[in-house]
Order: structure tokens, then C-alpha cells, then sequence
């Protein structure tokens, strides 16, 4: 046992690492904006990304003793992962090494254009007055962002080959989005149609739904945040919120995790980079 104890400190320091760091697990973080965290305390000095350092990442990576590398950035798309985004901010699968250890990924909103879509869902007053969002995005018989979601599923499934590629040995765990939304919806505390937000909630679920199957084809955990926000969504008392709505009553984005959801996305995510790894004893 000394001798391969011996043979481990010699390995860490040619490779230039402590025998603590060669130990350590290596986590890089990809995503968008419910990664991220925009507007969470505290801000990363990264500022056009608006990320923050209490994000689930940097949760999930205090939990699990890990080196993190956290490439999340807000408004991110599937193509930034291997392209710049603003044309400056560096392709996100540049952060992952043959060495990492642990990758999650949180993607797919902003490629369906979902955050514009809630917007556009807006009315402050009761039906009839007004449009609704769910019968604008389905007129004609075609549902626009069923099947946008539909079109971007087989990039995520190319995405997460190449995240394969490049770290062979990483455990990675692909997330769904948030319960935002509870059935029937919560006007006007929230100001949109009960129909329109079980619409708007079941492309969130297609979109999970998409990234669960691409997940699991490649052998990769999903990991399910709806389940975790049943009851914590935007109807929800603001103690009890793990997602903002469209006017924060904590320091978040609208729409986006607050720090309790953070705290309870980062638990969720160590818990299943845990299943399936030796016990450090």
C-alpha cells in the first residue's frame, strides 16, 4: 500500500498538482441563464455573463469538495457551447479538459425563444381582454414552439456527443428546467391566463422531456428540477419561491432561480453526481 501510496505523490507531482489536488474532483459547469444565476448575490467578475458565485454550480461544487469551472453564461444557446457568444466570450466546451471529472449542462430555453414567448403572454386583465399567447403560438393548427423545441433536440444530442469527446471519463449530468408555473396558473398575482401558462409551462416539460431522452441515448443522468419546484414556482408566497416571476420579490432575474433555488438546484445536482462513485472513505 506505500509503495502505490508512494507511486500516486510521485504521478500528482510531475503532473505539476499536489496529491490533494490530483484528488480533487474536476466539475465544469455549462449552461444559460438558469445556471447562471443573473442577479443573484453575489455577481462574478465576469459581468457580461451575469453569472453569480452562488449559482447551483458553485452550490453543487462546495457540496462535493470540487474544482469547479463554471462556463455558464446568461442567454446562452446550444451553438455557444462550441461557438463565442457576444463574439468575444470563449466557446463553453473550451473549459473541459480530458481530465474533468464531473460536467452538468442546462440548456435549450433560450433556442425556442421561450423567454420572449412568457413575455409576449402578458395581460393584466381578465379573458376576454386581450390575446392569448398559447392560441397566437398554435394558430393554424401548428404549435411554433413545439416544434422549434423539436428542431433543437437533435443539436443538444450533438452537443452532448462532443462533451463525450472531449472529457471521455466525466460523469454528465444533463438538467431539465423548473415547475415555474403550477396548473391552472395564479392570475392576477402573476398577469397570465391560466391556459396561457399551462401552455408555456408544457414547453418548459418538452423541452426537459427532450433533454432527458437525449441524455439517456448517450448514457449521461438527467437530472430533473421540476420535480424540485413543485410548489417553490412563481404562485408560490415569496418565502416559499425557488423561481421568480415576472416582478422579483428577491434579488433575481424575473423568471429565473432566486438563491433558495439555487441552494435546492446545487443539493439536487451533488446528490446525483454522488450516485455511482465510491465513497471517499
Amino acid at each position: 500500500m506505500r509503495i502505490v501510496a508512494g507511486l500516486a505523490v510521485l504521478a500528482a507531482l510531475v503532473a505539476g498538482t499536489s496529491p490533494a489536488q490530483a484528488d480533487t474532483l474536476e466539475y465544469v459547469a455549462l449552461g444559460d441563464s438558469a445556471a447562471a444565476g443573473p442577479l443573484v448575490p453575489n455577481p462574478d467578475p465576469a459581468l457580461w455573463c451575469l453569472r453569480s458565485d452562488h449559482d447551483y454550480p458553485q452550490v453543487a461544487a462546495g457540496l462535493l469538495q470540487a474544482r469547479l469551472t463554471d462556463a455558464t453564461c446568461s442567454g446562452a444557446e446550444t451553438d455557444h457551447l462550441a461557438g463565442r457568444q457576444f463574439g468575444f466570450v470563449a466557446p463553453q466546451l473550451d473549459a473541459l479538459k480530458p481530465s474533468t471529472d464531473l460536467v452538468s449542462l442546462t440548456i435549450g430555453a433560450n433556442d425556442v425563444g421561450l423567454f420572449q414567448a412568457a413575455l409576449s403572454c402578458v395581460n393584466l386583465l381578465p379573458e376576454p381582454a386581450g390575446v392569448s399567447c398559447r392560441d397566437r403560438y398554435t394558430a393554424g393548427g401548428e404549435d411554433q414552439l413545439a416544434k422549434a423545441v423539436d428542431a433543437w433536440a437533435p443539436e443538444l444530442g450533438a452537443a452532448l456527443d462532443e462533451i463525450k469527446r472531449r472529457s471521455p471519463h466525466a460523469k454528465l449530468l444533463v438538467t431539465g428546467y423548473g415547475t415555474y408555473i403550477r396548473p391552472g396558473g395564479c392570475h392576477p398575482s402573476q398577469p397570465v391566463w391560466g391556459r396561457d401558462g399551462d401552455y408555456l409551462q408544457s414547453v418548459l416539460d418538452k423541452i426537459s422531456a427532450a433533454a432527458r431522452s437525449e441524455a439517456t441515448a448517450r448514457g449521461a443522468t438527467f437530472v430533473d428540477f421540476a420535480a424540485v419546484t413543485v410548489g417553490h414556482d412563481i404562485c408560490a408566497a415569496p418565502a416559499d419561491r425557488y423561481l421568480e416571476g415576472l416582478v422579483p420579490t428577491t434579488l433575481a432575474a424575473p423568471l429565473h432561480p432566486n438563491t433558495a433555488g439555487m441552494a435546492a438546484f446545487g443539493a439536487t445536482v451533488a446528490n446525483a453526481a454522488r450516485q455511482g462513485r465510491p465513497s471517499a472513505g
